[in-house]
């Protein structure tokens, strides 16, 4: 155990306390690291939607390229913000145990969803959810890290925002007014933490494989599974949430057109022992029931 494992980061409080975690668990188990934090394109460029910048993996880029160069051993990630196709020569080591996927409202106190309202957010998964159920309010383009998200509303005339729960748990920013939307179903492995590494470094894939969660493991993997199968290298509005009870898991997926006002969606569930197709058979049967057609229109309005 002599090599000193370089962690590679984007440097933002919440990408700060992931690599921290990865970093602590690491060393309680005899291994020497590093923290190498790094700036992404992602972090750099606040005054544009992630999807019209077209960069797939806008947050992880910058850390795949430092791991290929040599300038760092191994990077963590939020799990949602991995592509599901990692470049050649990088491999996935880990899932951490899972943390909330769901998602929240952030107000600014009594918040009435029949009065016409205006709600930020940068994704377009939670975009059209919320526009499916609430077809009468706006939303307005929401970027940053999370403190950063979190000023912004206060600092604009918008009656809420959305966030994920657990980044604003994991660094103790949850505010007392928030709404958990139980019914919008949450980004493939939303709530999840992954660490990568060069394939060809045993040494470190053999030291974080030491921290994977085998649950998470097969509920992300179910997850990401049906997101490459609808997305086919186009960003949509996608949701996916699998569930291990006992030795069952139940998935939920769907597809969503921009607007919110397409909503294609599938339930299904299968032994533990099944899990590896769960999530691409559900996805062709999204396909096979109006998602192909959708999918089309989608791409053609994010080209425009």
């Amino acid at each position: 155990m002599n090599k000193t494992i370089r962690i590679g980061t984007r440097d933002s409080e919440l990408a700060l306390w992931q690599a921290k975690t990865v970093q602590a668990q690491l060393e309680k188990i005899g291994y020497k690291t590093e923290l190498v934090p790094v700036k992404s394109t992602g972090d750099l460029v606040l005054d544009q939607p992630l999807y019209e910048m077209g960069i797939t993996g806008i947050f992880t880029k910058t850390l795949d390229v430092a791991m290929l160069n040599g300038t760092v051993d191994i990077a963590v990630h939020s799990m949602k913000d991995v592509p599901t196709h990692l470049p050649k020569g990088i491999v996935q080591t880990a899932v951490l145990p899972r943390a909330t996927s769901t998602d929240i409202l952030v107000t600014k106190g009594d918040f009435d969803p029949e009065q016409p309202s205006t709600i930020a957010t940068g994704s377009l998964r939670r975009k059209a959810q919320w526009l499916n159920r609430y077809p009468n309010h706006t939303v307005v383009n929401l970027r940053g890290n999370v403190n950063t998200r979190l000023q912004k509303l206060q600092d604009n005339d918008w009656q809420g925002a959305i966030f994920a729960k657990a980044g604003l748990e994991r660094i103790n920013v949850l505010p007392d007014n928030f709404e958990s939307l139980d019914w919008m179903i949450p980004a493939p492995a939303q709530g999840a933490m992954v660490i990568v590494a060069l394939e060809k470094d045993a040494f470190s894939r053999e030291a974080t494989s030491k921290l994977n969660n085998t649950e998470a493991d097969i509920c992300t993997y179910i997850e990401r599974s049906f997101l490459q199968k609808l997305e086919g290298g186009c960003t949509a509005p996608i949701g996916a949430l699998a569930t291990c009870i006992d030795d069952t898991i139940q998935f939920k997926g769907v597809l969503f057109s921009l607007d919110g006002q397409t909503k294609l969606e599938v339930a299904k569930q299968c032994s533990k022992s099944d899990y590896k197709t769960l999530g691409t058979n559900c996805a062709e049967e999204i396909l096979n029931t109006g998602g192909k057609e959708l999918m089309k229109v989608i791409k053609s309005e994010m080209e425009k």
